[in-house]
């Protein structure tokens, strides 16, 4: 009788996990739509391997850095810099609430990461980007994806 409750309770925790990620090639379209391929010098494969470094496609991770400031997002957008998180100091670039930066749509975060890549630095901003996806052949990162 146990048995058949706790699977049910699991498929329910694991498709709840679930709806937060994106597949790569839907993440690939989005992308796509709001011209993001060239953007500042950067294809669609280097935003792909960012999502992936940085949050493993999952549209809202958020995760706690040594500092007290927060990273949100698929992007992994930190609140000390970027947005406005109501806990820390923040310099709000963006101009944006961080809790926006876990939205669906992902409009907002798009946004702010075109922000942020227009500045000094370019994807360099980003550690996990440069550490595993900067100079290496990315073009896996496209593969089966159609963009029609």
């Amino acid at each position: 009788m146990t048995s058949p409750l706790l699977i049910s309770l699991v498929s329910c925790l694991v498709a709840v996990d679930q709806a937060s990620l994106i597949g790569r090639c839907d993440l690939a379209k989005v992308l796509h739509q709001e011209d993001l391929d060239g953007f500042e010098g950067y294809s669609l494969t280097d935003w792909l391997c960012l999502a992936f470094v940085e949050s493993d496609f999952n549209i809202t991770k958020v995760n706690e850095n040594t500092d007290g400031s927060f990273d949100y997002g698929i992007f992994q957008i930190n609140s000390h810099y970027w947005c406005n998180d109501y806990q820390s100091h923040t310099e709000n670039n963006c101009q944006v609430d961080c809790q926006e930066l876990l939205s669906p749509n992902l409009l907002a975060i798009i946004n702010c990461a075109k922000k942020i890549v227009s500045g000094a630095g370019g994807m360099k901003n980003w550690v996990k980007w440069r550490l595993h996806c900067a100079g290496r052949p990315l073009s896996y990162w496209m593969t089966g994806c159609h963009l029609a």
